[in-house]
């Protein structure tokens, strides 16, 4: 049998619901972190299985839904320059920044916009077109930067001159703090995600638990993986215990990727970013540190406004937008609370980037439960 299926399975499923309903004594609140965990949920109907007491609130763990508005407009700003050949992921390119516009439209209009699946392809770009300046848009969490930092280190030994990063990257724990910490926090524990602590490991998680009294259960993506670890979380809430559990040991280990770590420590230090739906978080972001900072790209090109700590680009008198975005990713609404839900905004044409993302809760809804 198959991995995917083993995780699967019905019957395995229904029995871990039916513990769930008989363990539950009282309501219970649980965040999933990640995006990808969100689209399992409603993709496999797992919400539905659930108890009446157990409430799932979807996490900002989608990292082209938290890119700044103001970091999309700097992409876009240097996408429009003809020496620049600028690279990112799929998604990227239909966020739409503080104008509303996005980079399809930047590249419609001529600008030279590539779509990359990995950091190598930008790497052969670069190594191709070296009469052109490439800027890699590098977003994600801690498990796509290892990736960025190792690109960043291949551009310095081979010596690409015209190679440059946009450096965009989120680290999960601030957002954490930050969900915590807000006056409207409802969050009692978290599911955290499996594949970022398939880099990171849980050291970063203990002294979260510990200082807010929330249990957090690291786990996977599939149906049994996702029943397991909020049964495994509502089981501390019971007993009164906040500590961090691994439920994904066939992929995450306490220690994390430790050859990963160090690559992303040598290459990069944290900074405050700004996350769209929750503001500027201390130490959310990376930054690259030297000798890599020569790659840069707001050291190539200069700063304009720092992007880090720009706010959401709507200007004096702008009408303000139906959307509803920056709650949804704060965990205060739902998708189907915005006005602007599968009638303004659709998959076909966002007002916000939860509807653009193959993570974001919003193209979730529409696509599952719409």
């Amino acid at each position: 049998m198959s991995r995917p299926s083993r995780f699967r399975r019905p019957e395995l499923v229904h029995q871990l619901a039916a513990a769930l309903r008989r363990e539950i004594t009282r309501p219970w609140t649980l965040m999933e972190i990640c995006g990808g965990q969100t689209h399992a949920i409603l993709r496999h109907g797992l919400d539905q299985l659930l108890p009446d007491q157990l409430e799932l609130i979807h996490g900002p763990g989608c990292p082209v839904c938290i890119t700044a508005e103001a970091a999309i407009d700097r992409a876009q700003e240097l996408a429009g320059r003809p020496e620049v050949i600028l690279c990112s992921y799929g998604d990227m390119l239909r966020v739409p920044g503080s104008s509303a516009r996005t980079l399809l439209e930047v590249r419609a209009a001529g600008g030279d916009v590539r779509i990359v699946t990995s950091p190598s392809d930008v790497l052969a770009i670069a190594q191709a077109h070296p009469a052109r300046t490439v800027v890699f848009f590098a977003v994600g969490f801690e498990t796509t930067a290892p990736a960025t930092a190792l690109l960043a280190h291949q551009a310095l030994a081979l010596g690409l001159g015209n190679l440059s990063l946009l450096v965009c990257h989120g680290r999960v724990p601030p957002a954490m703090e930050a969900i915590l910490a807000a006056p409207e926090c409802r969050v009692q524990g978290f599911l955290a995600a499996g594949h970022v602590c398939t880099v990171m490991g849980e050291e970063e998680y203990r002294p979260i638990a510990q200082r807010h009294g929330v249990p957090i259960v690291v786990t996977g993506f599939e149906p049994l993986d996702l029943l397991d670890g909020l049964l495994q979380g509502v089981r501390q809430l019971e007993r009164g215990e906040c500590r961090v559990i691994n439920a994904y040991p066939r992929a995450s280990q306490a220690a994390g990727n430790g050859a990963a770590r160090a690559l992303m420590e040598r290459v990069f230090t944290p900074v405050d970013q700004h996350w769209r739906g929750l503001g500027v978080l201390s130490g959310s972001g990376l930054q690259l540190r030297p000798p890599y900072d020569v790659l840069d790209a707001e050291r190539r090109f200069g700063a304009t406004i720092p992007w880090s700590a720009a706010g959401n680009g709507i200007a004096p008198g702008e009408p303000a937008s139906p959307c509803i975005s920056g709650r949804v990713l704060q965990g205060l609404a739902r998708p189907t609370d915005c006005p602007a839900f599968g009638g303004r905004c659709t998959p076909e044409r966002p007002l916000g980037a939860p509807m653009v993302s193959a993570e974001g809760a919003c193209a979730a809804y529409h696509r599952y439960r719409a």
